[in-house]
């Protein structure tokens, strides 16, 4: 059985929206917030919260107060970082809590992770560089979660290819997938299969970096 839930919560700067699918018998708790170009219905949240819950994962999606307030230009990065502590503060997970995001949001989460006691970081589509500029890294932010992360990454992303980042990152790889992690309609490996080695990638990691609990 799956359930859901909604709510506003004020925040420092603003409120914000906290959606919830959770499972009826979770072993863990995926908490997602969105990019700066988008809200917390893109296609790879989207996909995340409509799967994992049957799979014992209650995912939270993080509407940041920008967002819910309608702008189009997203806050700074402290702003952001505020703004998501606050929120997920109002969270009393039932299982270990693993927090994630796709693009700006995976950087909100390995910059709060730790201080928020997550276990792991799941990081969708990092912003490793803005594009055409590989001199402008943000590979110490990624490596700086301090906790175990697993990149999911286009092998097209001009953010950042699955070549460019440090040897021994934790990687899905998804084949010919842009930024968005979606696919042109002539790859090889159509959308359907991307999104199953999207689910498939983000559960492994789970199972294994997830504590099994007592009892």
């Amino acid at each position: 059985m799956v359930t859901l839930a909604e709510a506003t919560y004020d925040t420092p700067h603003g409120p914000g929206r906290i959606v919830q699918r959770r499972s009826s018998r979770p072993w863990a708790c995926l908490v997602l917030t969105h990019g700066a170009g988008g809200g917390i219905d893109s296609p790879d949240l989207a996909l995340l919260t409509a799967r994992l819950p049957r799979l014992g994962v209650s995912v939270v999606r993080v509407e940041m107060p920008w967002r819910t307030a309608g702008k189009r230009i997203a806050s700074a990065p402290r702003i952001l970082d505020e703004c998501f502590v606050s929120l997920v503060d109002h969270l009393r997970p039932r299982s270990p809590m693993v927090v994630g995001g796709r693009s700006a949001g995976a950087r909100v989460a390995c910059r709060t992770g730790r201080s928020l006691g997550a276990v792991a970081v799941v990081a969708l589509a990092f912003p490793l560089h803005p594009p055409g500029k590989p001199e402008r890294s943000r590979a110490d932010e990624l490596a700086g979660s301090g906790l175990p992360t697993h990149v999911v990454q286009g092998g097209r992303d001009p953010f950042g290819r699955p070549e460019e980042f440090r040897v021994g990152t934790s990687f899905t790889v998804l084949p010919d997938a842009d930024h968005s992690l979606r696919v042109p309609k002539r790859a090889a490996l159509d959308q359907a299969a991307a999104d199953e080695l999207l689910i498939a990638g983000v559960v492994g990691f789970l199972r294994t970096k997830v504590p099994a609990r007592a009892g």
